[in-house]
């Protein structure tokens, strides 16, 4: 199967111009009296939670689609037992590698490559990320499409929304969920990972809307559409400051730039040595 990308300015095509702004609001309503939410480590105060989480979603402009996602979601027992147990993050880099199936990554990755290099030669002209970073995220996150996920997004991420865990990170995300409902990019039955990412490299909900890339020209941002998936992950590196033609191992000025899409040296470390043998 041949892909196309379409020639694209270099700006998210999901982004509102106030979205940071939009959310720090949403933060500053969180901590008024009378919104307070009472976050809590069991699924007992879930509904009440998500009640309290409405208000602040419609004061931020969150639309019927949006709420009745909200409503309808579940608290997420698999969510909070995944959470608890991130084990694989705490191997040594060989371990990790050898779990994560890096050779085989590897192998499917290079063949990928040769079967449709026009399309990862467009990505690298248009963002200037070589080819062998995004197949290594695409394969590192979901094999290649082949397992996206079995979690409804929207119930995993304002499960950890109400967690008092992370609870501050996860809001904004949850509040990005509902927009992403509301512009149909997700339904509220939309599955992904136990974290709540989603599509073929496990987008964050705020990330997703934030720099999201219509490559298809359809006129919607699919993240479960390989093209635009590659293309949003291909985006978000540039805006995050990925230098064209410059290293990515570490210690070269693109490493830093992989460290913002996960925080886990063993993961950041096993996609530079895995892009180096791709793009080989």
């Amino acid at each position: 199967m041949r892909l196309t990308v379409r020639s694209l300015p270099l700006r998210p095509a999901l982004a509102r111009p106030a979205l940071s702004l939009a959310l720090s609001l949403a933060l500053a309503l969180l901590t008024s009296p009378a919104l307070a939410l009472t976050c809590g480590n069991t699924g007992a105060g879930f509904e009440a939670w998500k009640a309290e989480f409405a208000k602040v979603a419609r004061r931020q402009g969150v639309g019927k689609r949006g709420l009745d996602a909200l409503a309808q979601a579940r608290y997420a027992t698999r969510t909070i037992a995944a959470d608890r147990n991130q084990k694989s993050f705490k191997y040594s880099l060989e371990k990790f590698m050898q779990v994560r199936g890096a050779d085989t990554i590897v192998a499917q990755g290079r063949k990928r490559k040769a079967r449709n290099p026009e399309f990862y030669a467009a990505l690298e002209r248009q963002y200037g990320v070589p080819a062998g970073i995004l197949i290594a995220l695409h394969g590192m996150e979901t094999a290649f499409g082949s397992f996206m996920g079995d979690s409804a997004v929207v119930s995993a991420i304002t499960t950890l929304a109400y967690d008092c865990r992370r609870s501050d990170f996860f809001i904004p995300h949850a509040l990005a969920a509902l927009e992403l409902v509301d512009r149909s990019a997700i339904t509220g039955a939309t599955k992904g990972a136990k974290h709540g990412e989603l599509g073929h490299t496990q987008f964050l909900p705020g990330n997703a809307l934030t720099y999201g890339v219509d490559a298809t020209g359809d006129g919607r941002v699919d993240f479960y559409d390989m093209t635009d998936a590659l293309a949003s992950t291909a985006n978000f590196l540039r805006q995050k400051g990925w230098q064209p033609g410059r290293g990515y191992q570490p210690g070269e000025p693109n490493f830093a730039v992989i460290k913002q899409w996960n925080a886990a040296s063993v993961y950041q470390q096993a996609i530079a040595i895995m892009a180096r043998r791709i793009d080989s």
